[in-house]
């Protein structure tokens, strides 16, 4: 493996212009496609492709078209869930969705960050945390997940919340940054 995707992979700082990594993107951009352009006529081409792009899917999770990914197998979906249009999971570091996870349109799970320093910026270094959504979370339409963020089980976010940190099971959060309202 390149330097840079053992970098990537353990979770470190590193430059994503690695031959590797670059490969890894061009895989993920053609299954992509693959998945986004199938016909609704033909649900099991969609699921092979979705299987083939993604790290794991689990039995009766539903992905609507179009789907944005990173790399992909660094995503993973559990069973029974279900993640409308739109969708973008930058999984430069994993996201995992557990299992009946609810994901609006035009949700956005970003993983990588950048340095804050312009030098080391202007080189290129970036790198990622995990996102992690708990069994039975909800998000709303055009809710943002920060890197590194973890929301518990039966959360639910409202739609257009920017989640900058992490938040517990069986609580609703909504705003910009998300802050918990009630408890369920």
């Amino acid at each position: 493996m390149g330097d840079h995707k053992d970098r990537m992979l353990a979770g470190e700082q590193y430059i994503a212009d690695d031959p590797e990594l670059i490969a890894d993107q061009q895989r993920a951009a053609e299954l992509s496609e693959r998945f986004n352009t199938s016909p609704a006529s033909d649900p099991r081409a969609r699921h092979k492709a979705l299987n083939e792009l993604l790290g794991e899917v689990g039995e009766g999770a539903d992905v609507r078209p179009p789907l944005y990914v990173d790399y992909g197998y660094r995503t993973k979906i559990g069973p029974g869930t279900f993640v409308n249009f739109g969708a973008v999971l930058l999984d430069v570091a994993e996201i995992t969705l557990g299992s009946d996870v609810q994901i609006g349109p035009y949700v956005q799970l970003l993983t990588p960050t950048h340095p804050v320093d312009p030098e080391p910026r202007r080189a290129k270094w970036e790198s990622a945390r995990p996102i992690t959504l708990g069994d039975n979370v909800w998000l709303g339409g055009g809710v943002i997940v920060c890197p590194g963020v973890t929301i518990g089980e039966n959360t639910v976010v409202g739609a257009g919340a920017v989640v900058t940190g992490d938040l517990p099971p069986n609580v609703v959060a909504v705003g910009n940054p998300a802050r918990v309202v009630r408890d369920l």
